[in-house]
Protein backbone atom coordinates (compact mmCIF):
# COMPACT_ATOMS: atom_id res chain seq x y z
CA UNK A 1 0.00 0.00 0.00
CA UNK A 2 1.10 3.58 -0.65
CA UNK A 3 2.66 5.34 2.34
CA UNK A 4 2.05 8.99 3.26
CA UNK A 5 4.27 11.30 5.34
CA UNK A 6 1.49 12.33 7.77
CA UNK A 7 1.27 8.69 8.87
CA UNK A 8 4.83 8.66 10.23
CA UNK A 9 4.06 10.24 13.59
CA UNK A 10 1.02 8.13 14.56
CA UNK A 11 2.80 5.01 13.32
CA UNK A 12 5.82 5.66 15.54
CA UNK A 13 3.66 6.52 18.53
CA UNK A 14 1.55 3.38 18.23
CA UNK A 15 4.53 1.10 17.56
CA UNK A 16 6.51 2.55 20.47
CA UNK A 17 3.73 1.36 22.79
CA UNK A 18 3.94 -2.17 21.42
CA UNK A 19 7.72 -2.14 21.67
CA UNK A 20 7.41 -1.25 25.35
CA UNK A 21 4.83 -4.02 25.86
CA UNK A 22 2.16 -1.43 26.67
CA UNK A 23 0.26 -1.65 23.40
CA UNK A 24 -3.46 -2.36 23.65
CA UNK A 25 -4.83 -5.62 22.25
CA UNK A 26 -7.74 -3.72 20.64
CA UNK A 27 -7.03 -0.55 18.65
CA UNK A 28 -9.86 1.60 17.29
CA UNK A 29 -8.61 3.90 14.54
CA UNK A 30 -11.02 6.73 13.67
CA UNK A 31 -10.32 8.45 10.38
CA UNK A 32 -11.89 10.26 7.47
CA UNK A 33 -12.21 7.82 4.58
CA UNK A 34 -9.30 7.97 2.20
CA UNK A 35 -6.83 9.54 4.63
CA UNK A 36 -4.28 6.73 4.45
CA UNK A 37 -5.90 4.82 7.33
CA UNK A 38 -5.72 1.51 5.46
CA UNK A 39 -1.99 1.93 4.90
CA UNK A 40 -1.44 2.75 8.58
CA UNK A 41 -3.40 -0.28 9.80
CA UNK A 42 -1.68 -2.59 7.35
CA UNK A 43 1.77 -1.37 8.43
CA UNK A 44 0.89 -1.97 12.09
CA UNK A 45 -0.40 -5.45 11.25
CA UNK A 46 2.76 -6.26 9.31
CA UNK A 47 4.91 -5.26 12.29
CA UNK A 48 2.83 -7.29 14.75
CA UNK A 49 3.04 -10.33 12.49
CA UNK A 50 6.76 -9.99 11.79
CA UNK A 51 9.06 -12.46 13.56
CA UNK A 52 12.28 -10.44 13.10
CA UNK A 53 11.51 -6.78 13.81
CA UNK A 54 13.88 -4.14 12.50
CA UNK A 55 13.10 -1.44 15.04
CA UNK A 56 9.65 -0.10 14.13
CA UNK A 57 9.79 -1.74 10.73
CA UNK A 58 8.85 -5.25 9.69
CA UNK A 59 11.75 -7.18 8.23
CA UNK A 60 9.97 -8.19 5.03
CA UNK A 61 11.92 -11.44 4.76
CA UNK A 62 10.69 -13.75 7.55
CA UNK A 63 8.11 -16.40 6.79
CA UNK A 64 5.27 -14.37 8.36
CA UNK A 65 6.19 -11.30 6.29
CA UNK A 66 6.26 -13.39 3.14
CA UNK A 67 2.84 -14.83 3.94
CA UNK A 68 1.47 -11.33 4.54
CA UNK A 69 2.90 -10.12 1.24
CA UNK A 70 1.24 -12.99 -0.59
CA UNK A 71 -2.06 -12.41 1.24
CA UNK A 72 -2.10 -15.96 2.62
CA UNK A 73 -1.24 -15.64 6.30
CA UNK A 74 -3.42 -18.19 8.14
CA UNK A 75 -3.47 -16.15 11.38
CA UNK A 76 -4.67 -12.93 9.77
CA UNK A 77 -8.42 -12.38 9.50
CA UNK A 78 -9.95 -9.45 7.63
CA UNK A 79 -13.69 -8.83 7.66
CA UNK A 80 -15.42 -6.71 5.02
CA UNK A 81 -19.02 -5.50 4.93
CA UNK A 82 -21.59 -7.58 3.09
CA UNK A 83 -22.07 -5.77 -0.22
CA UNK A 84 -25.78 -6.41 -0.59
CA UNK A 85 -26.84 -5.48 2.94
CA UNK A 86 -24.00 -3.05 3.81
CA UNK A 87 -23.49 -4.61 7.27
CA UNK A 88 -21.05 -6.73 9.24
CA UNK A 89 -23.28 -9.50 10.52
CA UNK A 90 -23.04 -11.66 13.61
CA UNK A 91 -22.41 -14.88 11.66
CA UNK A 92 -19.19 -13.50 10.19
CA UNK A 93 -18.02 -12.39 13.64
CA UNK A 94 -18.81 -15.76 15.21
CA UNK A 95 -16.86 -17.57 12.51
CA UNK A 96 -13.79 -15.45 13.22
CA UNK A 97 -14.17 -15.79 16.99
CA UNK A 98 -14.12 -19.57 16.70
CA UNK A 99 -10.87 -19.38 14.76
CA UNK A 100 -8.98 -16.99 17.03
CA UNK A 101 -9.48 -19.33 20.00
CA UNK A 102 -7.47 -21.95 18.13
CA UNK A 103 -3.68 -22.12 18.36
CA UNK A 104 -1.82 -19.77 15.99
CA UNK A 105 -0.78 -21.83 12.99
CA UNK A 106 2.51 -19.96 12.56
CA UNK A 107 3.28 -19.92 16.28
CA UNK A 108 3.07 -16.12 16.50
CA UNK A 109 0.15 -13.73 16.97
CA UNK A 110 -3.35 -13.72 15.51
CA UNK A 111 -4.85 -10.53 14.16
CA UNK A 112 -8.45 -9.59 13.33
CA UNK A 113 -8.87 -6.52 11.13
CA UNK A 114 -12.25 -4.82 10.68
CA UNK A 115 -11.58 -1.76 8.49
CA UNK A 116 -15.29 -0.77 8.58
CA UNK A 117 -16.29 -1.63 12.12
CA UNK A 118 -18.99 1.07 12.18
CA UNK A 119 -21.09 -1.28 10.02
CA UNK A 120 -21.29 -3.90 12.77
CA UNK A 121 -24.83 -4.84 13.68
CA UNK A 122 -25.75 -4.68 17.37
CA UNK A 123 -25.62 -8.48 17.60
CA UNK A 124 -22.24 -8.62 15.86
CA UNK A 125 -20.80 -5.84 18.04
CA UNK A 126 -22.03 -7.61 21.19
CA UNK A 127 -20.43 -10.88 20.12
CA UNK A 128 -17.15 -9.11 19.33
CA UNK A 129 -17.28 -7.23 22.64
CA UNK A 130 -17.28 -10.44 24.66
CA UNK A 131 -14.16 -11.65 22.87
CA UNK A 132 -12.33 -8.32 23.24
CA UNK A 133 -13.13 -8.29 26.98
CA UNK A 134 -11.53 -11.73 27.39
CA UNK A 135 -9.23 -12.04 24.39
CA UNK A 136 -7.36 -15.22 23.48
CA UNK A 137 -3.63 -15.15 24.11
CA UNK A 138 -1.49 -13.25 21.59
CA UNK A 139 -4.52 -11.95 19.69
CA UNK A 140 -4.95 -8.39 18.45
CA UNK A 141 -7.98 -6.57 17.11
CA UNK A 142 -7.67 -3.56 14.81
CA UNK A 143 -10.92 -1.70 14.15
CA UNK A 144 -11.24 1.11 11.64
CA UNK A 145 -14.23 3.44 11.60
CA UNK A 146 -15.41 6.65 9.98
CA UNK A 147 -18.48 7.24 12.16
CA UNK A 148 -17.38 6.50 15.70
CA UNK A 149 -20.79 7.17 17.25
CA UNK A 150 -22.30 4.31 15.28
CA UNK A 151 -20.30 1.85 17.39
CA UNK A 152 -21.68 0.52 20.64
CA UNK A 153 -20.37 2.68 23.51
CA UNK A 154 -19.36 -0.45 25.40
CA UNK A 155 -17.28 -1.63 22.41
CA UNK A 156 -15.61 1.76 22.06
CA UNK A 157 -14.74 1.78 25.74
CA UNK A 158 -12.91 -1.56 25.46
CA UNK A 159 -10.59 -0.30 22.72
CA UNK A 160 -7.71 2.14 22.63
CA UNK A 161 -9.16 5.02 20.62
CA UNK A 162 -6.88 6.74 18.09
CA UNK A 163 -7.92 9.59 15.82
CA UNK A 164 -6.04 9.98 12.55
CA UNK A 165 -6.21 13.62 11.51
CA UNK A 166 -5.93 14.82 7.94
CA UNK A 167 -2.83 16.89 7.11
CA UNK A 168 -2.94 20.64 6.70
CA UNK A 169 -4.32 21.82 3.39
CA UNK A 170 -0.96 23.20 2.26
CA UNK A 171 0.64 19.76 2.73
CA UNK A 172 -2.18 18.12 0.81
CA UNK A 173 -1.84 20.57 -2.08
CA UNK A 174 1.93 19.99 -2.19
CA UNK A 175 1.43 16.22 -2.24
CA UNK A 176 -1.10 16.44 -5.08
CA UNK A 177 1.23 18.73 -7.02
CA UNK A 178 4.04 16.18 -6.73
CA UNK A 179 1.73 13.65 -8.38
CA UNK A 180 0.89 15.89 -11.31
CA UNK A 181 -2.13 17.87 -10.14
CA UNK A 182 -0.99 21.41 -10.91
CA UNK A 183 -4.39 23.14 -10.96
CA UNK A 184 -4.30 24.77 -7.53
CA UNK A 185 -7.99 25.67 -7.49
CA UNK A 186 -9.13 22.17 -8.40
CA UNK A 187 -6.72 20.60 -5.90
CA UNK A 188 -7.97 22.83 -3.08
CA UNK A 189 -11.60 22.11 -3.97
CA UNK A 190 -11.01 18.34 -4.10
CA UNK A 191 -9.30 18.41 -0.71
CA UNK A 192 -12.14 20.36 0.87
CA UNK A 193 -14.75 18.07 -0.66
CA UNK A 194 -12.86 15.16 0.94
CA UNK A 195 -12.41 16.91 4.33
CA UNK A 196 -8.66 17.13 3.79
CA UNK A 197 -8.13 13.43 3.04
CA UNK A 198 -5.41 13.52 0.37
CA UNK A 199 -5.74 9.99 -1.11
CA UNK A 200 -9.50 10.50 -1.40
CA UNK A 201 -8.89 13.85 -3.13
CA UNK A 202 -6.49 12.14 -5.53
CA UNK A 203 -9.23 9.65 -6.45
CA UNK A 204 -11.74 12.48 -6.90
CA UNK A 205 -9.35 14.29 -9.24
CA UNK A 206 -9.13 11.34 -11.62
CA UNK A 207 -10.48 12.61 -14.98
CA UNK A 208 -13.63 10.46 -15.09
CA UNK A 209 -14.62 11.17 -11.48
CA UNK A 210 -13.82 14.88 -11.67
CA UNK A 211 -15.88 15.15 -14.84
CA UNK A 212 -18.86 13.70 -12.94
CA UNK A 213 -18.56 16.54 -10.46
CA UNK A 214 -18.26 19.13 -13.24
CA UNK A 215 -21.36 17.64 -14.86
CA UNK A 216 -23.25 18.09 -11.59
CA UNK A 217 -22.10 21.72 -11.40
CA UNK A 218 -23.41 22.36 -14.93
CA UNK A 219 -26.67 20.53 -14.21
CA UNK A 220 -27.15 22.51 -11.00
CA UNK A 221 -26.56 25.80 -12.80
CA UNK A 222 -29.08 24.85 -15.49
CA UNK A 223 -31.59 23.75 -12.85
CA UNK A 224 -31.48 27.16 -11.18
CA UNK A 225 -31.57 29.00 -14.49
CA UNK A 226 -34.48 27.02 -15.97
CA UNK A 227 -36.26 26.02 -12.72
CA UNK A 228 -35.99 22.41 -13.90
CA UNK A 229 -34.57 20.54 -10.92
CA UNK A 230 -35.66 17.13 -12.20
CA UNK A 231 -32.90 17.49 -14.80
CA UNK A 232 -30.46 16.86 -11.93
CA UNK A 233 -31.57 13.24 -11.62
CA UNK A 234 -28.97 11.64 -13.96
CA UNK A 235 -26.16 13.47 -12.14
CA UNK A 236 -27.40 12.52 -8.66
CA UNK A 237 -28.41 8.91 -9.22
CA UNK A 238 -25.05 7.23 -8.63
CA UNK A 239 -24.22 4.12 -6.62
CA UNK A 240 -21.78 5.80 -4.23
CA UNK A 241 -23.94 8.86 -3.37
CA UNK A 242 -20.94 11.11 -3.98
CA UNK A 243 -22.96 13.68 -5.99
CA UNK A 244 -25.34 14.10 -3.04
CA UNK A 245 -22.38 15.15 -0.90
CA UNK A 246 -21.41 17.62 -3.61
CA UNK A 247 -24.95 19.01 -3.71
CA UNK A 248 -24.97 19.44 0.07
CA UNK A 249 -21.64 21.26 -0.12
CA UNK A 250 -23.10 23.81 -2.55
CA UNK A 251 -26.06 24.51 -0.25
CA UNK A 252 -23.78 24.97 2.76
CA UNK A 253 -21.47 27.16 0.67
CA UNK A 254 -24.43 29.36 -0.24
CA UNK A 255 -25.14 29.85 3.48
CA UNK A 256 -21.49 30.78 4.06
CA UNK A 257 -21.67 33.21 1.15
CA UNK A 258 -24.66 34.97 2.69
CA UNK A 259 -22.69 35.38 5.93
CA UNK A 260 -19.64 36.80 4.17
CA UNK A 261 -17.49 33.73 4.89
CA UNK A 262 -16.22 33.24 1.35
CA UNK A 263 -12.77 32.11 2.48
CA UNK A 264 -14.35 28.95 3.92
CA UNK A 265 -16.07 27.86 0.73
CA UNK A 266 -15.63 24.23 -0.24
CA UNK A 267 -16.40 24.75 -3.93
CA UNK A 268 -13.86 27.50 -4.39
CA UNK A 269 -13.68 26.83 -8.13
CA UNK A 270 -17.39 27.56 -8.63
CA UNK A 271 -17.98 30.84 -6.81
CA UNK A 272 -20.38 32.18 -9.45
CA UNK A 273 -22.64 29.17 -8.96
CA UNK A 274 -22.48 29.55 -5.17
CA UNK A 275 -23.34 33.24 -5.55
CA UNK A 276 -26.38 32.47 -7.72
CA UNK A 277 -27.69 29.93 -5.20
CA UNK A 278 -27.15 32.35 -2.31
CA UNK A 279 -29.02 35.08 -4.19
CA UNK A 280 -31.97 32.83 -5.01
CA UNK A 281 -33.33 32.08 -1.50
CA UNK A 282 -33.05 33.35 2.07
CA UNK A 283 -31.04 31.45 4.66
CA UNK A 284 -34.06 29.73 6.23
CA UNK A 285 -34.98 28.15 2.90
CA UNK A 286 -31.42 27.12 2.08
CA UNK A 287 -31.09 25.52 5.49
CA UNK A 288 -34.36 23.63 4.99
CA UNK A 289 -33.14 22.42 1.61
CA UNK A 290 -29.90 21.26 3.19
CA UNK A 291 -31.80 19.34 5.88
CA UNK A 292 -34.04 17.67 3.31
CA UNK A 293 -31.12 16.48 1.17
CA UNK A 294 -29.21 15.32 4.22
CA UNK A 295 -32.21 13.23 5.22
CA UNK A 296 -32.36 11.83 1.67
CA UNK A 297 -28.67 10.88 1.89
CA UNK A 298 -29.22 9.09 5.21
CA UNK A 299 -32.12 7.14 3.73
CA UNK A 300 -29.94 5.95 0.87
CA UNK A 301 -27.08 5.04 3.23
CA UNK A 302 -28.93 3.40 6.08
CA UNK A 303 -32.04 1.92 4.49
CA UNK A 304 -32.00 -0.75 1.83
CA UNK A 305 -33.73 1.45 -0.73
CA UNK A 306 -34.93 -0.65 -3.65
CA UNK A 307 -35.43 2.26 -6.01
CA UNK A 308 -33.04 5.15 -5.43
CA UNK A 309 -34.19 6.84 -8.63
CA UNK A 310 -37.74 7.06 -7.31
CA UNK A 311 -36.57 8.49 -3.97
CA UNK A 312 -34.40 11.12 -5.66
CA UNK A 313 -37.24 12.03 -8.01
CA UNK A 314 -39.49 12.62 -5.00
CA UNK A 315 -37.02 15.08 -3.44
CA UNK A 316 -36.29 16.82 -6.73
CA UNK A 317 -39.99 17.35 -7.45
CA UNK A 318 -40.49 18.76 -3.96
CA UNK A 319 -37.60 21.08 -4.58
CA UNK A 320 -38.93 22.13 -7.97
CA UNK A 321 -42.40 22.86 -6.63
CA UNK A 322 -40.94 24.88 -3.79
CA UNK A 323 -42.05 22.60 -0.94
CA UNK A 324 -39.59 22.29 1.92
CA UNK A 325 -41.02 20.72 5.07
CA UNK A 326 -44.10 22.89 5.73
CA UNK A 327 -42.91 25.96 3.86
CA UNK A 328 -43.95 27.06 0.40
CA UNK A 329 -41.57 29.63 -0.94
CA UNK A 330 -41.72 31.74 -4.03
CA UNK A 331 -39.79 30.68 -7.10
Amino acid sequence: MKWYPWLNRPYRQILNCYQQNSGHHALLLHSQQGNGELSLCYAIIRWLMCQQHNGIKSCGICHSCQLMKSGNHPDFYQLEIETDSKILGVNSIRTIIDRVYERARQGGVKIVWLPQSDYLTVQAATALLKTIEEPPEDTYFLLGCQKRLRLLPTLRSRCLYWSLLAPEESIGILWLKQYGYYDLLSARTALRLCSGAVPAAEVLLQPKRWQERLNLCDALQNAYTNSDFLALLPSLNKDDNGPLYWLLSFLSDALKWQQGAQEFLVNSDRTLLVDSIAARWPAIVLHSQWQQWLYCLRQLQEINVTNSELLLTHYLLNWEHGIVENYIYSQ
